[in-house]
């Protein structure tokens, strides 16, 4: 009978001990034993050691909502009825854009940037402003803290609540006494969950937490914003499983010394995933810039070299901006070659086509481009663009400033046709600008039917002799 005791109190203590288990910090890959490499997404010396609590029965347990009992049922696809998201109009209308056209009811939404760029702003502005029962949930700040936040962006809503809580438990049986029709949560990597034994921020906490989150958006039908942090190397923290889990993915980005911030969609179930909003940082808040190409090109009394303006389009919105170009000789034995806002990669491309192609000596010029209000892009419609600014600036002549930009740059040195090239010289003629020189194999362009002149080359010496003569 002691031994039948001491082996049933043996079992239990087997049952109840905390598992170890090793995660892999890009895909949340898991494994009962350390591994050098992935099996799953084949990275090196990615897995960390975490300690998982599990239950006695050894089943996940569930906080929000019961398991489902019901049978697994097969459907003919053409027999689903389609049905239309129910979304809500935000007082934002940049958000309301890079979301596809509203928050979807029972979507939850991932916002990941660098810290203090302004991602609890934003959504603080949006609870703030909205006319509907909010919560925000905040692991990072006190009250005091963000009422005094709220005050500066100016309280619109007498429906928004704040919540300073770190235990999803306590969250969850809140929220079952009381339901929302938004949830922000500042931020995820903040939240615990009991029946995980490991610490805040930990891959197995952030899963069990965004599970259950998950979970409340779709039996409730609230939609959730979820703030995340990043790590050094600009992704968000925690398991790429994260990203997957969540209906939408997107990343507040800037520079932090100019005011102007970049709301990038990377990820939308329910919309287009290359649509952007610009905001500028102001001290009463985020303002939306509704007009960005106004902003971006700036307004000089004089005429200078290296400066040309180029059209670029993200996702379905046309952008005009400034790119500048500075071409001096090289005082060390090296060239140097420095981009800001354009991939110096493609520079690098662009300067070989002009010395290969064009006869240009700049293999012993310092190149310098510069892309104004510290916008980054990856347009290839700006080659053409940052071409003329560096031959403006090697010629040390001045190109006119009614005259924009808009084409690719090929490495036989022809000017390539463009993506949308109707929305972009819609907006260089609804900003006054005379003429856009674009590549000539663009199809389906009507010249009568802009007042803007349109100039259609076919390589980049063309464009020389347009310019320059």
């Amino acid at each position: 009978m002691l031994l039948y005791n001491l082996s049933c109190t043996f079992v239990r203590l087997i049952m109840s001990k905390a598992v170890v288990k090793y995660f892999c910090k890009n895909c949340g890959h898991s494994a009962s034993k350390w591994l050098g490499k992935c099996p799953a997404c084949e990275a090196w010396n990615c897995f960390t050691e975490e300690v998982v609590q599990k239950s006695n029965n050894g089943s996940a347990k569930q906080l929000w909502g019961k398991s489902s009992q019901q049978k697994a049922e097969a459907k003919n696809i053409q027999s689903i009825v389609e049905g239309e998201e129910q979304r809500y109009n935000l007082t934002d209308n940049e958000l309301n854009r890079v979301l596809g056209g509203g928050l979807v009811a029972g979507s939850i939404t991932l916002i990941g940037g660098e810290p203090g760029i302004g991602k609890s702003t934003l959504l603080l502005q949006l609870a703030l402003q909205m006319h509907k029962k909010v919560y925000y949930v905040s692991g990072e700040e006190s009250e005091t803290q963000l009422k005094m936040r709220a005050e500066r962006i100016g309280i619109q809503n007498s429906d928004c609540y704040v919540i300073c809580e770190t235990s999803l438990s306590n969250l969850l049986t809140l929220l079952n006494g009381d339901l929302p029709e938004l949830l922000i949560i500042d931020s995820v990597q903040t939240l615990s969950s009991e029946l995980i034994d490991s610490p805040p921020g930990s891959i197995s906490q952030i899963k069990e937490c965004t599970a259950e989150l998950l979970r409340f958006a779709k039996t409730t039908s609230i939609p959730v914003f979820l703030i995340g942090h990043i790590n050094k190397d600009g992704n968000i923290a925690g398991p790429k499983v994260l990203e997957h889990m969540v209906d939408t993915v997107l990343q507040f980005e800037g520079d932090r010394h100019y005011n102007y911030r970049i709301l990038r969609t990377l990820k939308n179930r329910f919309g287009s995933a290359s649509e952007i909003g610009i905001y500028e940082m102001k001290g009463n808040g985020l303002r939306a810039i509704e007009n960005p190409s106004e902003i971006l090109i700036s307004e000089r009394d004089e005429v200078l070299s290296g400066i040309s303006i180029s059209c670029a389009v993200e996702g379905i919105r046309p952008i005009l901006l400034e790119t500048q170009a500075l071409v001096s000789s090289a005082v060390y034995g090296t060239p140097q070659r420095t981009s800001n806002g354009f991939d110096l990669r493609r520079l690098s491309m662009l300067l070989a086509v002009l010395e290969k192609r064009c006869g240009f000596q700049l293999g012993v010029k310092d190149v310098f481009i510069n892309i104004a209000g510290g916008m980054k892009l990856e347009d290839p419609g700006l080659d053409l663009g940052i071409v003329a600014s560096i031959l403006s600036s090697y010629q040390n002549i001045a190109i006119d400033k009614h005259i924009a930009f808009a084409g690719e740059v090929g490495l036989s040195g022809e000017v390539r046709a463009v993506a949308r090239i109707e929305q972009r010289i819609l907006e260089a003629e609804k900003l006054g600008f005379k003429a856009i020189m674009i590549s000539k194999y663009n199809k389906g362009i009507q010249s009568n039917a802009n007042k803007i002149e349109l100039v259609q080359i076919g390589k980049i010496e063309e464009a020389f002799e347009y310019l320059f003569g």
